[in-house]
């Protein structure tokens, strides 16, 4: 019902025929309720096609000037543009729906992959044959996905560093084909997901998330995004991005 008051008022606010508290009151509203800015942007989108057809017929110049003349002496300057200001909030209640809808989107998008690569990374850890391929050594993990994956990338030397390399396996992030490699500190184990950056998992921006009590750390490099998941600390993926974005050698 509170929609349906609004609403009403709509034709004569384009009009403006509103008081001026009345005017204020429905232009905070449009900044707010996206199906109210939306009505009033179609309606006055309506009125602009009805002077639109209305020039398509040509008067007779003396009948013309008459008219002309009686609507200027009908109505004040002011009048003239009082759809100039209804048309500037539309236009900024549209857009700044439009781009917290775009904003919105992207979170939803974030949080379903890390909801998926967290899944996976669950999954991995319960089965009792995690990886695809089992070997600590990088020369002969990274061979092995050759021809299993539209992309190539790199591994890092691991020797000296806290971290070592369990295996990989092929995998699907976003439907779209993935590596998952296994890597192990101290006592816990994560996961890496190596996979091109498309529309469907979003920009892959360099972030820190939680969630679920696993900690995520993304990022991206030569096209592809690099999502390691794991319930070890913050610092621990950092050390582990840090590795995987040094040159190979």
């Amino acid at each position: 019902m509170a929609g349906q008051h609004w609403t009403e008022k709509l034709d004569a606010y384009l009009d403006g025929e509103l008081t001026a508290e009345e005017e204020r009151q429905l232009r905070e509203h449009l900044r707010g309720c996206a199906t109210c800015a939306a009505e009033a942007l179609e309606r006055l989108q309506r009125k602009r096609a009805v002077q639109a057809a209305g020039l398509r017929f040509q008067a007779d110049p003396a009948f013309r000037a008459r008219i002309e003349k009686s609507v200027r002496t009908k109505q004040s300057p002011a009048r003239a543009w009082s759809w100039a200001p209804a048309l500037a909030v539309l236009v900024l209640a549209v857009l700044g729906v439009s781009l917290w809808t775009m904003h919105f989107r992207t979170h939803m998008r974030e949080r379903h992959l890390l909801s998926e690569l967290i899944d996976q990374h669950i999954a991995t850890l319960a089965s009792p044959n995690p990886v695809d391929v089992v070997s600590s050594d990088r020369h002969t993990v990274k061979p092995w996905f050759e021809g299993k994956l539209p992309f190539t990338f790199d591994l890092p030397e691991l020797q000296g560093t806290s971290f070592t390399l369990i295996g990989g396996r092929a995998s699907y992030v976003s439907q779209s084909p993935a590596a998952e490699l296994l890597f192990r500190i101290r006592r816990h184990q994560l996961s890496v997901f190596i996979f091109q950056k498309s529309e469907a998992n979003g920009e892959c921006r360099n972030a820190e998330q939680t969630a679920q009590s696993f900690h995520m750390r993304s990022w991206s490099s030569d096209g592809l995004c690099y999502v390691a998941v794991g319930d070890v600390s913050a610092d621990d993926l950092n050390a582990l991005a840090k590795l995987l974005n040094a040159p190979a050698k």
